[in-house]
């Protein structure tokens, strides 16, 4: 394969979730998608992204964690068979909040980060 080409695979295969942007992702699903599992978030983020953006277990939990002892969401224990139960998380209204000025935050930096690679 060219050189060239396997730069653009590489390119193209990376999945890092942008830094600082995590949460914004989570409180994002789980406001458009509704209640649901840290496993269900991952894969609505990615299948979101159109299998651009993939959530790491080792990231999501922490990130999950975090949100909850924030107030920005809530979780409760239910059944999933007989043997297994999941963990439902679910904004909450400080979580919605949070998400607006995430949003803005974000927008307002990507615009500035716009203005800065723009040709002149």
């Amino acid at each position: 394969m060219h050189r060239q080409s396997m730069i653009m695979a590489d390119r193209k295969s990376k999945t890092d979730i942008p830094p600082g942007t995590l949460d914004m992702l989570i409180l994002k699903t789980l406001r458009r998608f509704g209640p649901m599992h840290g496993y269900g978030v991952a894969k609505t983020i990615q299948q979101t992204s159109d299998d651009i953006l993939k959530v790491e277990e080792g990231s999501l939990y922490p990130a999950l964690q975090r949100i909850l002892l924030k107030g920005w969401a809530t979780a409760e224990w239910v059944q999933a068979g007989p043997k297994r139960r999941n963990r439902i998380y679910s904004l909450t209204p400080e979580g919605r909040k949070q998400l607006s000025a995430e949003i803005s935050d974000y927008r307002r930096v990507s615009a500035a980060i716009e203005r800065v690679i723009e040709p002149a």
